[in-house]
């Protein structure tokens, strides 16, 4: 009996053995089965992968442009928003060009001047006896074909800024200035003070059509080295720095906002610069500035009124208007080639 048992004891172990290597086997088959499976299927996106990067080396040009690349695409996106790269909105430009300051396409010099005040214009009509001036829809134009100077007042602030920026770019200009009038921050700056801003705050509401928020809006170096050339000569003092360009008017009453320009280190406010230099920019047309400082917002009875504009302008414009003048008709004599960049 005691044998039997432990023949029936063997055999069940024996079974039980083999029930477990054959679920150990059935466990080891699944799992190379898997394994297979997830290398056929890595093999396959490594071979679709290789397929389409292949297919990403061999560039799709067109017109000289390679389609394939996402860059070059983003490029000529950019490009055509342009004028420069547009017909049809160059066509629309000029047409505009033409119907806002009453000038004919002919008439525009190489040489721009841009100003918001009338007075400007006027002075340079006096100055230039072949002074042809038109007025348009919107703005006013005097261009001296002598000078080889045109100037154009067009308006306040940085909407207008930013269409006369952008209609410029249909004529081609070698170098654009502009003069402006701004409030002085810094308390060494006194009214009558000249200052080639180096750069500008963009604080108003129109470059972000443009530009992303954080591309600064700088001029053109070479029009502002050649500005400060003419100053130079004759003389005169000027100061280089930041510009903070708004399109808040009545600033001087926001103490939030005049601590905020303290931070800043700004010299002055006005609110056209970073408008200007930001559609030129895109626009391809050579810009700088000459600001003269006509009020000092900052310190006490110290913003512009009604009678003290008069003696800004009765004491210094003439002589902005004239250096305007003048940098802009000999930069078309012994100005270098400014452009330097390609895009």
């Amino acid at each position: 009996m005691a044998v039997k048992k432990k023949n029936a004891s063997s055999k069940k172990n024996a079974a039980s053995k083999k029930a477990k290597a054959s679920t150990t086997k059935k466990k080891v088959s699944k799992k190379v089965t898997k394994k297979k499976k997830l290398t056929k299927s890595l093999a396959k996106k490594k071979t679709r992968s290789s397929k389409i990067k292949n297919k990403g080396e061999e560039p799709v040009v067109v017109d000289g442009v390679d389609y394939s690349n996402p860059l070059s695409v983003r490029k000529v996106f950019l490009k055509g928003m342009r004028i420069h790269g547009n017909e049809e909105k160059k066509r629309i430009a000029i047409d505009m060009l033409e119907r806002y300051t009453g000038h004919s396409f002919e008439d525009f010099q190489k040489q721009v001047i841009l100003t918001n005040f009338h007075y400007y214009v006027e002075r340079f009509n006096g100055l230039l006896e072949d002074s042809h001036y038109t007025q348009g829809s919107a703005f006013k134009a005097a261009s001296s074909k002598k000078a080889q100077v045109t100037i154009i007042e067009f308006g306040v602030g940085s909407a207008m800024a930013a269409l006369i920026g952008e209609l410029l770019a249909v004529i081609q200009p070698k170098a654009v200035l502009f003069l402006g009038l701004c409030g002085a921050v810094h308390p060494s700056l006194k009214v009558g003070d000249f200052i080639l801003p180096i750069a500008s705050v963009r604080a108003e509401g129109v470059t972000r059509h443009f530009l992303p928020p954080q591309v600064p809006a700088l001029p053109t170096f070479k029009v502002q080295k050649f500005v400060s050339q003419i100053l130079v000569e004759h003389g005169y003092e000027y100061r280089t720095g930041t510009i903070h360009s708004t399109d808040f008017r009545f600033w001087e009453f926001d103490e939030k906002f005049k601590m905020n320009l303290v931070e800043e280190r700004v010299l002055a406010v006005e609110m056209e610069t970073a408008a200007l230099f930001t559609t030129c920019f895109v626009s391809k047309v050579n810009i700088g500035a000459l600001l003269l400082v006509s009020d000092c917002p900052m310190k006490p009875g110290g913003i512009k009124t009604k009678k003290s504009a008069k003696t800004v302008f009765k004491k210094y414009t003439d002589i902005h208007i004239e250096l305007g003048i003048e940098a802009m008709a000999d930069i078309a004599d012994r100005g270098e080639n400014i452009r330097h960049y390609h895009w």
